[in-house]
């Protein structure tokens, strides 16, 4: 039942955005998902619920952490944000494609389009970035007014 209720708010949610994305080459094949921080929260939580991956989704949230960038392969800004939900999420930000967020700092609100994956601490967010291939669809973070993508 829980999974059934999923996949019905998934499917609402990515109606409502479809119109926003329509001109997007990637609104075929992926779900896009326009809604409020409330209702996004609870995608969030059913995603984490349900193990989802690979899953376009925008959301607001508070830095708790500011961790180290990951410097193996592709370099990545990473923090902590919790949502208001209390689920916790660490941001993967590719920064060999992106601006680093210099200003970020701990209590920082910041608005978010990336993409979901299911691990046991709550989640991670990536691509958020734009795709210099154009195969993915792009993502940003937006922190004190200014768009990082």
């Amino acid at each position: 039942m829980n999974k059934l209720i999923f996949w019905v708010l998934l499917a609402v949610a990515g109606y409502a955005g479809f119109n926003h994305y329509r001109a997007s080459p990637y609104f075929a094949s992926t779900a896009i998902l326009s809604t409020p921080a409330e209702a996004s929260d609870a995608l969030f939580a059913k995603a984490y619920q349900n193990h989802a991956g690979a899953l376009q989704i925008k959301g607001r949230g508070t830095v708790i952490k500011l961790l180290a960038d990951d410097n193996q392969g592709d370099r990545h800004q990473r923090f902590l944000v919790r949502l208001n939900n209390g689920q916790t999420l660490l941001f993967a930000h590719n920064i060999n494609l992106a601006p680093r967020i210099d200003a970020l700092d701990e209590g920082d609100v910041v608005k978010f389009y990336g993409q979901y994956e299911w691990n046991e601490k709550g989640g991670v967010i990536h691509w958020t970035h734009h795709d210099p291939q154009g195969s993915h669809v792009a993502g940003w973070i937006e922190h004190n007014g200014q768009t990082y993508q």
